[in-house]
């Protein structure tokens, strides 16, 4: 009898605790809701902003992270610049073809994070030349006096049997971190309310402290702060004091509205200060780009860094965050500011770029660098430029050294892919009726005309190297091209079939995979191994429409 009257207890007061809890519940299901995350192996704070994957890709992608699939606002208010993709040229009509070359990595790493979220990214994300330009190449070194070597490879297209896929190569040589020049750098950080959560300001933190550690006793550190105004946390501080710099660094909190634009005046004032004269004067602007006080419109930003930039003082930029995070704004923000832009998703990458490739993001070997090429019609009828789409330039632009174009680091990598259509193979252009045949015999045997500008760093004058591109004897199929370029080509397709896969027709993910996984090489750093996890998983993500919707 006791044990049935001590079961009855139990259960009535169990019976109590659950309608207690369930009454709870019904009264404030905000609560609820905020304590789901405590539960999961992560907890992280949850993007106000960022769109749930379906439920379809929990079992395609075990590497998101759960909180990616919880429930948030249908619209994301980050921001991307969109580019129709370049169109085909008839080589006999506009036989030029110009642009800037690029070294912004950016649009790679926040690919990756959408992926690994368990998200497709909206297509205006996707910038093929920085997916490319992401991974290190064995190209061919400099010689002489040039500051960067140059190399083409011919191949077969994967996607498109008819059609040749041209590959331009420039590398520069690589600068040990003790031969670069005295450094003068500026940490300009954004402790608004917008990076208070762990993508934010804790890895802005993190990957500061990482720099730290490279710095030399001739190099100088200031930190300026903003969130509703701005200040200077550190002035000029030599790199033998770390333990003072790394305390300014963590001792940072964030909250408040963004004023970036007094902020970064402020900044440029610390680098004006310190600034050493023949030595790299640079300032490192980490945020998410949302600013909403001061001049936040877009073209006032870059034309203070554009103006700035002629001081000596360059900008490089570090995105962080996810939900209002303001892609276009970094990204054209650097390039106005003769700098480099890095998207930081993880400690990894924030040590790829400001430890492993710590050189290149801070010496520049040369600057305004052009490429121009002009096709053979003898020899082709039809081109297109893969990506460099914001870099392209009119044809007049390449001899007038007024015009801003991209800089190379030292060590940098440069990829230019274009899908060529030899002359008598089928293109995507209809022939025309009254065109006449080209009857120039001029370089018959030659495929195009390279011409590179550039400008020595220290230099306002430009100086032009030119090389004939030969036309091959024979045609090599994409399975007997080098390594490098069945890699590049892979992830050429991987960002067009991301954006849509226009021009790659049947050669599916499936086909992408195959290709990157038999290219990947050596790979010491697992970089490419990685590459073709994500193509598996972008794969993965088709079955559902997992595509980030309201990306502006």
């Amino acid at each position: 009898m006791g044990s049935l009257c001590q079961f009855v207890s139990y259960s009535l007061a169990g019976s109590i605790v659950l309608s207690l809890v369930a009454c709870s519940a019904g009264q404030n299901p905000s609560q609820d809701s905020a304590a789901k995350p405590a539960q999961t192996v992560e907890a992280p704070r949850i993007a106000p902003a960022i769109a749930p994957a379906p439920m379809t890709t929990r079992m395609a992608a075990p590497a998101a992270r759960e909180y990616a699939y919880l429930p948030q606002p249908e619209a994301s208010r980050e921001q991307y610049q969109r580019l129709a993709a370049n169109p085909v040229q008839s080589a006999a009509e506009a036989p030029v073809s110009t642009f800037s070359i690029d070294v912004d990595t950016g649009s790679y790493a926040n690919v990756r994070r959408f992926l690994n979220e368990g998200r497709l990214p909206p297509a205006e994300a996707v910038r093929l030349e920085e997916l490319v330009n992401y991974f290190p190449y064995a190209y061919p070194l400099p010689t002489g006096s040039t500051p960067f070597g140059v190399g083409t490879e011919l191949a077969v297209t994967p996607w498109n049997s008819q059609s040749r896929l041209l590959r331009i190569a420039i590398k520069a040589s690589d600068m040990q971190v003790a031969q670069l020049p005295a450094a003068n750098l500026v940490f300009l950080v954004d402790v608004s309310g917008s990076m208070d959560r762990p993508d934010g300001l804790p890895l802005v933190q993190s990957t500061l402290k990482l720099l730290v550690d490279q710095l030399r006793t001739q190099d100088r550190v200031s930190l300026v702060i903003y969130a509703g105004d701005s200040s200077v946390v550190l002035e000029p501080t030599a790199g033998s004091q770390k333990a003072q710099i790394r305390a300014a660094i963590e001792q940072l909190r964030a909250g408040g509205s963004t004023a970036g634009e007094s902020a970064i005046q402020l900044a440029y004032q610390q680098a004006q200060q310190g600034f050493i004269k023949g030595g790299i004067n640079r300032i490192l602007l980490a945020t998410d780009g949302d600013f909403n006080v001061g001049i936040s419109d877009f073209e006032s930003l870059k034309a203070l860094a554009a103006d700035k930039r002629k001081t000596g003082i360059s900008l490089t930029t570090l995105g962080f965050g996810t939900g209002n995070y303001n892609e276009q704004l970094m990204e054209q923000l650097a390039d106005a500011g003769d700098g480099n832009y890095a998207y930081i998703d993880s400690l990894r990458e924030a040590r790829k770029v400001l430890v492993e490739q710590l050189s290149s993001t801070l010496a520049t070997v040369a600057r305004d660098v052009k490429i121009q090429v002009e096709f053979n019609p003898a020899q082709v009828s039809e081109y297109r430029l893969l990506g460099y789409e914001n870099r392209t330039l009119n044809r007049e632009d390449f001899a007038n050294d007024k015009v801003d174009a991209g800089d190379i680091g030292a060590g940098h990598s440069v990829t230019a892919l274009y899908e060529i259509v030899p002359v008598g193979n089928p293109g995507w252009l209809e022939p025309l009726r009254y065109r006449q045949a080209p009857s120039s015999t001029t370089g018959s045997g030659e495929l195009a005309w390279l011409r590179i500008r550039y400008k020595a760093p220290e230099r306002n004058d430009s100086r032009l190297l030119e090389t004939a591109i030969e036309a091959p004897a024979s045609i090599t199929p994409i399975a007997k091209a080098s390594e490098d370029l069945r890699f590049a080509a892979a992830v050429a397709a991987f960002a067009q079939q991301l954006s849509g896969g226009r021009y790659t027709g049947r050669f599916d993910w499936a086909a992408t995979e195959a290709l990157a996984r038999g290219s990947r090489g050596e790979d010491p750093f697992g970089l490419r191994s990685e590459f073709v996890q994500l193509v598996e998983l972008a794969q993965s993500l088709q079955t559902g429409d997992s595509r980030t919707p309201g990306a502006e």
